[in-house]
């Protein structure tokens, strides 16, 4: 139960060319400058036993990038301290924007993307992810989600 982004917000179809970036789907690279990972917002959900999620992209200092490549295949890599990130997916239905939020992207077992945990600030996104919503909050992203792509 969720949606997910297929880049970073700042990610160009440009830039497929460019030999000094890369995208895939759970890393990205822009001009060697700009390092990104892809995570979960897992939000609990009122009588459901799963979460409802965020695929989004944070972006990583250079030096947590490389550790997190380092150990991407390497079991016992949850044990990791998270890494501290900006939120680098905007999400509509929440204002003030979700662009720059402070995260801490914490690593989980080979096969599963990492938990990304917002400061806990008055951000309606971050009071989600810290008290849960409802079954009728999750049809009501599902259709702002559905209006958003219809008017693409």
């Amino acid at each position: 139960m969720g949606y997910s982004t297929m880049a970073p917000d700042v990610w160009d179809a440009s830039l497929e060319s460019d030999p000094d970036s890369m995208l895939s789907t759970d890393q990205c690279i822009v001009r060697h400058e700009h390092y990104f990972i892809k995570g979960l917002i897992e939000i609990p959900v009122a009588g459901s036993k799963e979460p409802f999620s965020w695929g989004v992209w944070v972006s990583l200092s250079r030096e947590n990038f490389g550790r997190a490549l380092d150990v991407w295949e390497t079991p016992g890599r949850e044990s990791e301290k998270p890494y501290f990130g900006w939120l680098t997916t905007e999400l509509g239905l929440y204002s003030p924007r979700t662009t720059n939020l402070k995260t801490n992207a914490h690593t989980r077992p080979i096969g599963r993307r990492p938990l990304i945990e917002l400061e806990p600030t008055d951000h309606p996104l971050a009071v989600e992810q810290r008290n849960g919503i409802t079954l009728d909050r999750v049809r009501e992203i599902a259709e702002a989600v559905q209006h958003a792509e219809d008017g693409r």
